[in-house]
């Protein structure tokens, strides 16, 4: 990828979203991308999906050391060059410029240019950092699950990591899904168990207990993981057969923040009191009005 490097003015704030590409803040419509790019042919970039938040001293971004180390395990898969100081540093100097404080974020590390072939060695690595004002996924809405019919990537021969080239999978499930007139898919194993969605971790709530699901082909989501120590959800493996019988099912992840799930298939479900009170709380633990987990946000 190349860019025309322009200088960031006032007026170029208002006008044009800014990137950060290879150290430099760049408008993000002068980024192009090379023919022989390596991530665009074989899916060789790690990725992240991250938030920022408007609190009472200032926008703020929710965990981001731990999305970045999970960002360098991805990158470290490839032998991709990843520093997690650095990304947190563009993350913060995209956040500023865009003056964003809700904001959704988006660091991409790829290779880029080189020889056609798989191996990456001879590629140009290369990192940006974007953001946009736009909520994307399931933005807490009340989803309709389908069962899909694709299985999840395994883990012994894709690592749940959010690796580019792995969420063709999801693609191809939520297109599944959305065709047969669902909202989002759910992945089932061959054993009939609950994986996860296409970008979403499960929770189900019975008898006023809520349950974390556990798979191993699952995205180690933070979400999910802030869930479970905000409620001491016990976390374990699921199946559909007992998710259909829970009293809630919610979906959670980064875009998605604590979505409830209204159906899956033909299974309906009705109020989602539980799920509301989880809602509630996570969207105050994320603005930094939870004293005791405002150590979870980086000051922009």
């Amino acid at each position: 990828m190349t860019a025309t490097v322009t200088p960031i003015t006032e007026a170029a704030h208002a006008a044009k979203p800014v990137a950060w590409f290879d150290g430099e803040l760049v408008e993000g419509d002068t980024l192009q991308a090379g023919l022989t790019t390596h991530a665009m042919h074989y899916g060789s970039g790690v990725f992240e999906g991250i938030r920022a938040y408007a609190t009472e001293t200032g926008a703020a971004v929710f965990r981001l050391p731990e999305h970045l180390e999970r960002m360098r395990k991805g990158a470290e898969m490839f032998a991709l060059p990843f520093d997690p100081a650095l990304a947190a540093e563009a993350t913060l100097a995209t956040l500023r410029a865009n003056r964003h404080r809700d904001a959704y974020i988006r660091p991409l590390a790829w290779f880029g240019e080189g020889n056609f072939g798989l191996d990456v060695e001879g590629h140009v690595p290369h990192m940006m950092v974007a953001t946009t004002a736009t909520q994307v996924h399931l933005n807490g809405t009340r989803a309709r699950l389908g069962v899909s019919r694709w299985r999840r990537n395994p883990a012994d021969s894709l690592p749940p990591l959010k690796l580019c080239g792995g969420y063709v999978n999801s693609i191809l499930a939520k297109r599944e899904a959305k065709a047969r007139g669902f909202d989002e898919a759910l992945f089932t194993d061959r054993e009939s168990n609950v994986v996860e969605c296409t970008g979403a971790n499960v929770f189900l709530v019975k008898d006023g207990r809520i349950t974390a699901v556990e798979h191993r082909d699952a995205l180690p989501g933070i979400t999910r993981d802030t869930l479970i120590e905000l409620t001491g959800a016990q976390s374990r493996t699921v199946t559909l057969a007992e998710l259909l019988d829970a009293d809630e099912v919610f979906a959670c992840g980064t875009a998605a923040e604590v979505a409830p799930v209204a159906q899956i298939e033909d299974r309906q479900y009705g109020d989602n009191p539980v799920t509301r009170e989880l809602q509630a709380l996570y969207g105050r633990v994320v603005r930094g009005q939870e004293a005791a987990y405002r150590h979870w946000l980086t000051d922009v």
